[in-house]
């Protein structure tokens, strides 16, 4: 009862492993797997007999049969220690088998597994195989198609290629047309802008010479009457302080019926706009800065003046020309109507620290310029420091030029007997300064030897700067 009651379970067991894993059994897949129930069978037989060890077969009931049982029983009970190796052998074999039992089945499943694969292959095999015979039959019929097929896209090029053609044969015509068009719009037109354009400045320009002319009548008319007034004023004035005559820097001279022409303008014209004269002027700053009184003689327009201002530094002025002097009075600067010989008789000893004297002592008599360098020694403090620009004599060139352009020059003063005059009464450390190039006013010049031309055409003006000892 033990042993069937055994099998029946290893029975149970089996089934419902077979019924979890289907693909063990035959027929699941194409590979014919091998049949493992005589195999299990007989494990359950072996199991069946290791069970039944140490029991003793039943008989028919009576005293013999209890008898006999119990000696069977005795014995089995006795031969236990000897048989129980044995039933331990037994029972790891069974344990082998069941093991090798499934081991065969995840073999067969394995097996299974390959099988269905191997079942997917042969039918996407076969389905490719379908696809060739029909990529088969497109390659048998793919010549003819082919050849339609080029046929007809040589005939559609053409037709193509033509209509190209012609769409630029007429994108060219009508190109050509506009281009035409245009050229001759825009030559047209360019023609009649350039012929307006022509008319219109011709009449600006007419207009533009007709105002300019009235401008130059009527300013020349101004100039006229303004100069008429002038000459009359001055020749109903008292005459002017003999002999003394002062210029420099644009100061006009006595007013007299010897010069009747305006002084003013002259300067203008043949020596330079303020502007010029300043900008030529900038290297006195340095040896005026710090001084407390400064005096200008023949201030003229008052260029030195302005500049002695801009640097904070007391000036004043002198002046023959009293429209040089109201000129000067009109910027807010300091000057008057004065003979430099007089003014400096009248001013105490050491009144001024710097005496600035340009374009002046060419305009004296040459027996007065000992005199002038004496009153202006006399009149500078201790180290008070002195400037006297002229025209160079040793330039050749101002002879040509400059020097008589003006009525009013006496005779030019050579630096070394200015240099002489100043150190005869009290004045040194005397430094000359060569002032505006002759080559720069005439670039001639240049094609002079250099030696010849730095000896005999140096510089028009030079300047004489000392200090009281």
């Amino acid at each position: 009862m033990e042993s069937a009651e055994l099998i029946a379970i290893l029975r149970e067991v089996r089934d419902r492993v077979r019924a979890r894993n289907p693909q063990t059994a035959a027929g699941a897949s194409e590979i014919p797997l091998p049949d493992l129930l005589p195999l299990v069978h007989a494990r359950d037989s072996a199991m069946g007999k290791v069970a039944a060890i140490g029991t003793v077969n039943p008989r028919p009931g009576g005293p013999v049969n209890s008898v006999v049982q119990a000696w069977k029983r005795f014995v089995a009970r006795t031969l236990d220690w000897h048989v129980r190796e044995q039933v331990e052998f037994n029972r790891k074999m069974l344990a082998c088998v069941d093991a090798a039992i499934e081991a065969l089945n995840d073999a067969n499943r394995a097996f299974s597994e390959v099988g269905n694969q191997l079942a997917a292959r042969l039918a996407a095999q076969a389905k490719l195989g379908q696809e060739f015979e029909e990529l088969k039959d497109i390659r048998n019929h793919w010549a003819d198609w082919r050849f339609e097929w080029e046929h007809k896209l040589q005939q559609n090029e053409i037709q193509f290629l033509r209509a190209v053609a012609d769409l630029q044969g007429a994108f060219q015509h009508r190109a050509t047309l506009m281009d035409a068009n245009y050229r001759d719009s825009l030559h047209a037109q360019h023609t009649e802008f350039t012929a307006a354009l022509e008319g219109n400045a011709l009449e600006i320009q007419k207009r533009m010479w007709a105002e300019l002319e009235r401008v130059r009548v009527e300013y020349e008319r101004l100039i006229h009457s303004e100069l008429r007034i002038i000459r009359q004023r001055a020749a109903t004035s008292v005459a002017a302080p003999p002999l003394s005559r002062e210029a420099g820097a644009g100061a006009a001279p006595p007013p007299s019926a010897a010069s009747p022409f305006d002084y003013g303008r002259f300067a203008e014209r043949f020596r330079g706009s303020e502007e010029y004269v300043k900008a030529g002027q900038q290297i006195y700053l340095p040896y005026f800065a710090g001084c407390r009184s400064v005096l200008d003689i023949g201030c003229g327009r008052g260029e030195f003046l302005e500049l002695m201002r801009g640097a904070s530094v007391p000036a004043r002025g002198i002046d023959l020309s009293e429209e040089s002097v109201a000129l000067c009075r009109h910027k807010g600067l300091e000057a008057e109507t004065a003979d430099l010989f007089q003014y400096l008789a009248d001013q105490p000893e050491g009144a001024f620290d710097g005496i600035f004297c340009a374009q002046v002592v060419e305009h004296l008599p040459p027996e007065r310029l000992p005199e002038m360098i004496k009153l202006c020694a006399g009149r500078l403090s201790r180290h008070g420091v002195i400037a006297i620009e002229t025209p160079d004599p040793e330039c050749l060139a101002i002879f040509a030029t400059h020097f008589y352009l003006d009525p009013t020059h006496s005779r030019p003063v050579p630096h070394s007997l200015l240099v002489f005059y100043l150190e005869e009464f009290g004045i040194g450390t005397i430094e000359v300064k060569k002032l505006s190039p002759a080559g720069q006013s005439m670039p001639s010049l240049a094609l002079l030897p250099e030696g010849f031309r730095d000896a005999f055409f140096g510089a028009l003006d030079y300047a004489a700067l000392g200090r009281k000892l």
